[in-house]
């Protein structure tokens, strides 16, 4: 009998999963739209419901190894909860493991959405090669994922690798975290976004207008990415002095501006490390898109299996 799993990414208005067999190929995938507005048990219902549909399309002549499941948010490992969660509020501090566990019937093991992500570009996307990188999401805010030994770098409670948090300038501006001048603060989508509006009067631009400005030569927008790659550029060239990885990958929403803040970022990377002047470590652009996280998810429960 064959063998797969079921990935799922969580989000505060979409849902979607995939079945996914041990070779990495997705058998199956559905997606709808969650509504968070309708309370908790609707929500876990909609969850339950976009599995068993998944599980249905795949039929009884495969096994169900488990269901992997991607929230962002923090997730306290050994419990099964999330926990401080802006997109889905309604989930947090409850045992949503077990409770799905018991309506499926099914092993369920969740994880942070950028975890996530970083395990399935280890698994079938640019980190193959390596059991150890670092991978950065760069959106709305920034993200962050750490695989060491081929696995998910956790902490003490699942709440390793905020690495949007890093301080990059500590007189900078104050972050919703409590601290001041976050890497996310600098270099994610709202920051290009903030920094746009300052330069501008009364003309609020989007991070995708900015990099537009700057490919048509605008010397503000891209003195913003220059600021954008700086920042990644302190930051990343921290974390290769302090893990020494073969591998830091970019991915999210910024991506398409890579030709902006790379060129800034590496050369700051390379003033500010060391080993990363005189080895072969390498900042690549990450490869499977919004698909990183939903095939790192379904990648849990093979992975839980070799423990």
């Amino acid at each position: 009998m064959d063998e797969y799993s079921i990935g799922v990414d969580l989000g505060g208005t979409n849902l979607r999963a995939a079945a996914v067999d041990r070779s990495g190929k997705i058998l199956e995938k559905h997606a709808q739209s969650t509504d968070m507005t309708r309370g908790r048990d609707e929500v876990i219902d909609d969850i339950v419901s976009g599995i068993n549909t998944v599980r249905q399309k795949i039929g009884s002549n495969s096994r169900l190894a488990g269901v992997g499941i991607g929230v962002p948010g923090f997730i306290l490992i050994k419990k099964g909860y999330v926990t401080n969660s802006n997109n889905l509020p309604v989930l947090e501090n409850f045992p949503l493991r077990d409770e799905i566990e018991r309506r499926l019937g099914a092993p369920i093991i969740l994880e942070n959405d950028a975890n996530a992500a970083a395990l399935g570009e280890k698994w079938m996307g640019a980190g193959k090669d390596v059991d150890n990188l670092v991978l950065l999401t760069l959106g709305t805010g920034i993200g962050g994922g750490i695989i060491s030994d081929g696995r998910v770098l956790h902490g003490e409670v699942g709440m390793a690798a905020e690495l949007g948090h890093i301080t990059i300038d500590p007189s900078g501006n104050p972050c919703g975290c409590g601290n001041y001048g976050c890497l996310e603060k600098i270099a994610s989508a709202t920051a290009v976004e903030a920094m746009s509006d300052l330069m501008s009067v009364g003309v609020h631009l989007t991070s995708l207008q900015v990099y537009e400005k700057a490919v048509d030569g605008d010397e503000k927008a891209k003195m913003i990415f220059r600021q954008m790659g700086w920042a990644l550029g302190v930051g990343i060239a921290n974390l290769i002095n302090i893990f020494n990885y073969p591998l830091y990958l970019l991915s999210g929403g910024m991506l398409p501006a890579w030709d902006m803040f790379a060129p800034p970022m590496l050369e700051e990377i390379r003033k500010r490390s060391f080993t990363f002047r005189n080895t072969q470590t390498r900042v690549e652009r990450a490869t499977l898109g919004n698909q990183a996280g939903l095939i790192g998810a379904a990648y849990l429960p093979f992975l839980s299996q070799k423990l």
